[in-house]
């Protein structure tokens, strides 16, 4: 049977398939719209599974948040090219899945694999975007994160390659510090938002990394734990994100920011594409 342009322009607008691939759908199932359909995605898990062994390091990172506040999710979302990544399909594709993992209030990668979006779960709409893209897509993680009696900011680095959340507490103006605190976290890549975050075998390799490099500078074993004191200080200063020095005003640290706003950092997350 003939298969119209206009049944073909029909199924392409359905599945963003080419549309040479809609007209051979078409034609392989007699004109049957859903089955072309049913065909095209069967041929998308064949592309997806050449590509398997693809590695899929572009991507985005997308955001979103509950109207309160009070809750927000993460999570990142790869393709192969950078190309692909700046397309709109694509990056609207990714803020669906968001949006989902924030309605489910869903912190599992494989838990949200297996939620539905649309009509079909998460893993099979994936499958089906890499068939139409040509690409391997892949969603790698998610983070979700509920306020502690505070609210939930979150922020995304020009360009989607890079996202944070932060639960701000306090009385002042969460929203505005909060987004301070979150362009801190994106452009010095704190390790922990407060000391007592650092991990406790972190502290102690940089302990001893200070004890042997006071050593090697000939310093008297009774100061070696001292001196060792003091660099990790120092390294808490870098490293712990309320310690640092604030990046739009270096004369004061991020704490000192915080409170002259009635505000405090009580965590936060931080996804790097491909980190």
């Amino acid at each position: 049977m003939a298969i119209t342009a206009q049944e073909v322009k029909r199924l392409r607008e359905a599945t963003g398939v080419g549309m040479m691939d809609c007209k051979k759908a078409l034609t392989e199932t007699g004109g049957n719209f859903e089955e072309a359909i049913e065909l095209l995605r069967k041929k998308g898990q064949k592309v997806a599974a050449k590509r398997a062994d693809r590695d899929a390091t572009e991507g985005v990172i997308a955001t979103a948040t509950s109207g309160d506040g009070s809750t927000a999710v993460m999570v990142e979302v790869n393709c192969e090219t950078d190309f692909v990544a700046r397309n709109e399909d694509f990056t609207t594709f990714a803020q669906s899945i968001a949006d989902l993992a924030l309605a489910q209030k869903t912190s599992d990668r494989d838990a949200l694999l297996a939620q539905t979006l649309g009509s079909q779960t998460v893993a099979d709409a994936i499958t089906e975007k890499t068939g139409q893209i040509g690409e391997k897509i892949d969603v790698r993680r998610v983070a979700l994160m509920n306020a502690e009696g505070g609210q939930i900011v979150d922020y995304i680095h020009p360009g989607a390659k890079l996202g944070v959340l932060v639960d701000m507490t306090g009385e002042g103006d969460l929203s505005e510090a909060g987004r301070d605190v979150a362009m801190q976290a994106a452009a010095m890549n704190p390790i922990a938002a407060v000391r007592a975050d650092v991990p406790q075998d972190v502290q102690d390799k940089e302990l001893e990394i200070g004890r042997e490099q006071a050593r090697a500078e000939g310093k008297p074993d009774a100061i070696l734990d001292k001196i060792a004191e003091g660099k990790l200080g120092r390294y808490f200063k870098d490293n712990v994100l309320v310690e640092q020095p604030f990046v739009k005003d270096s004369s004061q640290t991020v704490e000192q920011m915080l409170k002259s706003k009635g505000a405090e950092l009580k965590r936060f997350v931080r996804f790097a594409l491909g980190g």
